[in-house]
């Protein structure tokens, strides 16, 4: 019975530290790391540089078929038991909506909604007591986002959806973990869409991949529905409750976060 995790967006960034966390024995021991991403190049590296094995799928989110492909490779694997689903993949765009590209937000849509719904319903069959889903939500879902409305509303969707399954399943011992970290110094930024609203969001600091690594793997292997890795973000996340929206919104005109 090959205990299995699965990381998609895996070829940079945060996904690749999961990866190399997963590789480095900090979550329940696995016997392969199934990796998910569109650069095949980035994939191949991380199977050379893993002492777990690892099976590379060269796949776009955005395209209904590759969840099909991903389980129907673990129907063929016998006796398949996924142990992890790391729910990684995205990309988001920075200013206003109705000056992005067309095509731009129906990706995001695809990409962090549809994505995670899919791989979820794809790898239950084959969980059992003790797996676990993290699915990376952000910061951005504490309230809707201005000049990153899109982004925002599908990350709360995610941090909604992962508190409400994590409640389904918590009697079998499956639980979902919805991870908000802050920005962090990836790929993610390298093209923002709006580079003068994504320097003013990013007010708020950075955190680094190997810490939220760290406190999302730890947060889902004690069954928690929510990690918030920064501090000030849990403080942060704590005003949300009770702060009125529209004061809100002023906080963070002030501050210059908007």
């Amino acid at each position: 019975m090959p205990k299995i995790a699965i990381v998609t967006g895996a070829s940079s960034g945060l996904g690749r530290e999961f990866a190399r966390h997963i590789d480095q024995g900090e979550c329940d021991k696995v016997d392969e790391i199934w990796v998910i991403a569109r650069r095949a190049e980035r994939l191949e590296a991380l199977v050379r540089t893993t002492g777990t094995p690892v099976r590379p799928f060269c796949l776009d989110l955005t395209d209904p078929l590759s969840f099909d492909l991903v389980e129907g490779a673990l129907a063929e694997t016998k006796d398949a038991r996924v142990t992890l689903l790391v729910n990684n993949a995205g990309f988001g765009v920075f200013g206003d909506m109705a000056l992005q590209k067309r095509d731009d937000t129906p990706r995001m849509i695809e990409l962090l909604v549809r994505a995670p719904i899919e791989m979820m319903y794809r790898a239950l069959p084959f969980m059992s007591a003790g797996s676990r889903i993290i699915n990376i939500a952000s910061v951005a879902s504490f309230i809707p986002q201005p000049r990153l409305a899109v982004y925002s509303a599908a990350k709360r969707f995610i941090l909604d959806v992962s508190r409400s399954l994590d409640a389904e399943l918590g009697d079998v011992d499956i639980h979902v973990t919805a991870v908000c970290p802050k920005f962090m110094d990836t790929e993610f930024l390298s093209s923002p869409g709006d580079k003068r609203t994504a320097k003013k969001m990013t007010v708020i600091g950075f955190e680094k991949p190997d810490h939220v690594v760290k406190a999302a793997l730890r947060s889902a292997r004690l069954g928690k529905s929510l990690c918030i890795p920064a501090a000030d973000m849990k403080a942060l996340y704590a005003a949300s409750r009770v702060v009125p929206y529209k004061l809100a919104l002023k906080i963070e005109r002030a501050i210059g976060a908007l």
